[in-house]
């Protein structure tokens, strides 16, 4: 029979080799940042690709119900606010900073057990972080993806807003196929 001191070191040392919680995040937390930064660098680089070739408000067909159209907002969804005098510029930048914190501790706590709602706020992070990025250093966000049926337009949007949009209804549908996370 083994003495209890040999079998509490076994144990000890069992314990020291297992990865901690941390330790297994890791790989997941680095793809989760990697996929809001995919976010952020996409968006960034179509807002400049669009502003360095149309001119504003020009509009170039893709398809029957799609455009390319480059337009400013400087307010928040479907220009809410946006004749508002130009404190929502810091207003709306206040919002997308403390989501963005939120967000990112948000991950960092949830990134080993629950997948798919890292993901959908790892796109919305890249999303929040993407329009701020024009709030700051432009006063408005770039906004250049026009659908249409016909003479009924939707509000024009870009990279960062479809990314919110996607993250969102990914939220969604972790919240249907897990409801014991809600």
């Amino acid at each position: 029979m083994p003495s209890p001191d040999s079998t509490g070191s076994e144990a000890s040392t069992q314990r020291s080799v297992k990865p901690s919680a941390c330790q297994r995040a890791w790989p997941f937390l680095f793809l989760a940042y990697s996929l809001a930064c995919l976010v952020i660098l996409l968006d960034q680089w179509t807002k400049q690709m669009v502003e360095r070739h149309l001119d504003y408000a020009q509009v170039i067909e893709v398809l029957p119900v799609f455009n390319l159209t480059l337009h400013y907002n400087s307010g928040a969804a479907f220009s809410f606010l946006s004749d508002a005098g130009g404190w929502q510029r810091w207003f709306f930048s206040g919002i997308a900073v403390a989501v963005s914190v939120v967000l990112l501790v948000w991950i960092y706590r949830i990134a080993s057990k629950q997948r798919l709602l890292t993901i959908a706020l790892s796109l919305i992070l890249g999303g929040a972080v993407g329009n701020l990025i024009d709030r700051l250093y432009l006063g408005h966000v770039v906004d250049f993806l026009s659908f249409h049926w016909g003479p009924h337009y939707f509000p024009a949007f870009n990279i960062a807003d479809a990314a919110i949009s996607i993250g969102a209804v990914l939220m969604i549908v972790d919240m249907i196929i897990h409801p014991e996370h809600s």
